[in-house]
């Protein structure tokens, strides 16, 4: 009886070492480069975790499950100028930012998935920097770079900039989930990665404190996993907001003339 007991657990002691070798969802690092872990979100809380963020339309967002059977934070409606409230700037109408969370030099990284058929323009966005809704960066990661996709952007109180000239090369988008990073220095470096290479980078310091999110410009798309390491920041003080534009007038309608007030062409 003994030697079949000790047997038995020969036999499986390599299975329990696998096992024990075999990591689950692990924890993320509690520092990279450097820097702290100040947030996590793996959405396994399931629907409470959609009140950790600011979202302009809520409407556009739910928390539902992914195809893996994975809580997941789900911009499953397209965004619109309409449904962001009409902002004052043309900028991401999808958009949720992480509560309260100020930030200068960090790295965040995001696991993420388009839902969209492809076509030009498909695109899901990360925002940092954020000051206010008219005042922050966004990286578009988008299929086919021109002036308005796949770049990093400012948007400045006035409508979106690109701070590149657009890339030769876009996201190669498939149905399988991608990882995202931004890493953000103290002396303005941006730096983008997809798939772990370095896709785009820049140097622009007008926001060096602000909040960061995730979200499309108008398509949809899902987040499974989100993490920030960085350097907590104050609230940066209030930028001045863009004037509403005034309400053309219309021309007034212009009076053909009849058959007597017309002139014989010349």
């Amino acid at each position: 009886m003994l030697r079949k007991l000790v047997m038995s657990m020969i036999l499986m002691s390599p299975l329990a070492v696998l096992a024990a070798d075999k990591p689950a969802d692990s924890a993320p690092a509690r520092e990279k480069d450097g820097l702290p872990l100040v947030f996590h979100e793996d959405f396994s809380e399931g629907e409470k975790a959609i009140e950790k963020f600011d979202i302009i339309d809520p409407t556009d967002w739910k928390m539902s499950k992914n195809a893996a059977d994975k809580w997941v934070l789900n911009l499953f409606k397209r965004p619109t100028d309409a449904s962001s409230g009409k902002l004052p700037v043309r900028s991401p109408f999808g958009r949720a930012m992480v509560k309260d969370l100020y930030v200068g030099e960090f790295v965040m990284e995001v696991k993420m998935t388009s839902t969209i058929p492809a076509y030009g323009h498909q695109d899901l966005c990360l925002h940092f920097g954020e000051v206010d809704p008219t005042h922050l960066y966004y990286v578009h990661f988008g299929r086919k770079p021109d002036p308005n996709a796949g770049n990093i952007f400012i948007v400045d109180g006035t409508p979106r900039k690109n701070l590149l000239p657009p890339h030769d090369k876009g996201i190669e988008w498939t149905e399988k989930e991608h990882v995202a990073r931004v890493v953000r220095k103290p002396d303005g470096l941006i730096q983008i990665y997809f798939d772990g290479k370095l896709w785009l980078e820049v140097k622009n310091d007008k926001f060096p404190v602000g909040r960061v999110g995730v979200g499309s410009f108008d398509d949809t798309g899902e987040f499974s996993e989100i993490t920030v390491w960085g350097k907590k920041a104050e609230k940066p003080a209030p930028l001045p907001q863009p004037q509403p534009q005034p309400t053309a007038k219309p021309a007034p309608a212009t009076k053909a003339p009849s058959k007597t007030e017309a002139k014989p062409a010349k």
